[in-house]
């Protein structure tokens, strides 16, 4: 490779409390434009902000979880920029005494990606775009955000999108944001320029701005990378500017020249007083944190004995674990829990805010109740599908749909009559078997499961036809 990537993200995430940083107003995410605003989070001469000490609380909370260090007095600035969406001319944030410092997060490669800081701010509001107009809606105005910088450690695109995955699962976890990328409430910025392979100096970068999606970050950062290597490779410079990625042709174009720290005539807020926490205040956020993801991974697969992707998609949805973790101690067995939620029931609740929201009308407990009548052999895994399919329909208990001849199940002598009759009476791919063609002993199994209307165990159904077909 001639040239490295040295990336930085900036990643803002918007805080779920239930009214704005500054005002009494919703959060609530939509509405009817300029419905959820007020003369203070629209900048009104004469209005003045009060601080929510929840997002001041909620952002430490995400320090902590990220192993931040946590300051006890931080204060709000001024950062002055003149556009339409931010009508009073400035974005109330933090410069030079943030929040939290340092802190950091490990990738899977053993890589660790430094943070340089956590700040809050106030989000902007959202311009609308029309073929001959600009409309604005000020009902993001004021909604609470935390920035989280890195350094620029990053050297690939699929180390940045590892990175932005354990963010959001870990803010998540500790349930101060929803970090829903399509609705807006997590965005990346990415700060990227090329070196030589050895090289300490930083080259000149480029920032893309506002990509809402892992895709997005992952593309804008290839396509960077692509235009920066060939305009070094042709002896051009590169231009510190910023830039907007385009979905609909994978490229970034400019917007503008790259603005730095003097631009922003960042000055301390006068109508805010500082942010204050105290050591104990610290401390009692510290203690209020839930289990978080890789520490919960690393139970679920070396003391649950949970595959290790199984508990990956378990832990990345607060809710889907808590339920989980109760339906595994009915069922008595937390690997085949496990592999039941993400094979049977991520087929059905399969997206993203589904799985957040995870509210399955069959509760825990009787998904436990029904794996456990698995685990003691008392009905069949293709019994314990139909049957919660049916639970999912109605909410009901295991016991509501299976009967006393599922639970008799079928005895040895029955399944080897029942496997050599499938034999006899599907001659191709039991040919096709003995010939090599492992797929046909599907269809032999198919056979044999449908005849048994499912209360067979299919792997024993496999292993039986595979005694069987060696000897004919």
């Amino acid at each position: 490779m001639k040239w490295e990537s040295v990336i930085g993200l900036e990643t803002h995430v918007e805080l779920s409390t239930r009214t704005k940083i500054f005002c009494g107003c919703t959060t609530d995410f939509g509405g009817e434009p300029n419905t959820h605003c007020c003369p203070v989070c629209t900048g009104q001469p004469g209005s003045l902000p009060v601080l929510n000490r929840t997002a001041v609380e909620y952002a430490a909370l995400a320090g902590l979880a990220l192993g931040c260090e946590i300051h006890t007095r931080s204060i709000m600035a001024r950062k002055h920029y003149v556009y339409p969406d931010l009508p009073k001319a400035y974005q109330t944030s933090q410069f030079d005494r943030p929040l939290c410092t340092g802190g950091g997060v490990t990738l899977s490669n053993g890589r660790r990606i430094d943070l340089t800081r956590i700040h809050i701010e106030e989000d902007a509001g959202k311009l609308v775009h029309t073929n001959s107009e600009l409309m604005i809606d000020y009902n993001r105005g004021g909604v609470p955000l935390i920035e989280i910088v890195t350094e620029p450690d990053f050297r690939s695109a699929a180390e940045a999108v590892e990175y932005m995955e354990r963010l959001q699962t870990t803010l998540r976890a500790i349930g101060v944001s929803d970090c829903r990328m399509q609705e807006g409430s997590m965005r990346c910025d990415v700060n990227i320029s090329l070196r030589r392979p050895g090289d300490t100096a930083l080259g000149v970068r480029s920032e893309v701005k506002n990509l809402n999606s892992f895709t997005a970050v992952a593309a804008a950062i290839e396509y960077e990378y692509g235009r920066q290597a060939e305009l070094l490779e042709a002896g051009e410079l590169v231009m510190q500017d910023t830039r907007a990625y385009d979905a609909n042709t994978g490229a970034t174009v400019s917007m503008r020249d790259k603005e730095n720290a003097d631009d922003y005539r960042y000055f301390p807020e006068p109508d805010i007083v500082p942010a204050e926490l105290t050591r104990g205040d610290i401390e009692r956020l510290r203690e209020s944190l839930p289990e978080l993801p890789e520490s919960k991974l690393r139970r679920y697969t070396e003391e649950l004995g949970v595959a290790e992707s199984d508990a990956r998609l378990l832990t990345k949805y607060r809710l889907v674990s808590e339920y989980f973790e109760c339906a595994a101690r009915v069922s008595g067995s937390a690997g085949a829990t496990a592999s039941f939620i993400v094979t049977q029931m991520f087929a059905h609740i399969s997206t993203e805010s589904e799985r957040e929201r995870w509210s399955p009308k069959a509760d825990a407990e009787a998904l436990g109740e029904l794996l456990g009548l698995v685990r003691t052999g008392k009905i069949s895994r293709e019994t314990a599908k139909r049957a919660y399919a049916q639970m999912a329909e109605s909410g009901g208990r295991a016991s509501d749909f299976i009967s006393e001849a599922d639970m008799e199940g079928i005895s040895a002598e029955d399944l080897a009559r029942l496997c050599g009759q499938a034999v006899e009476e599907n001659p191709k791919p039991a040919a096709d078997f003995r010939a090599g063609r492992e797929k046909a002993l599907q269809a032999l199994v198919g056979a044999v499961m449908r005849q048994t209307r499912g209360r067979a165990d299919a792997k024993a159904v496999e292993a039986q036809l595979r005694d069987i077909l060696p000897g004919d």
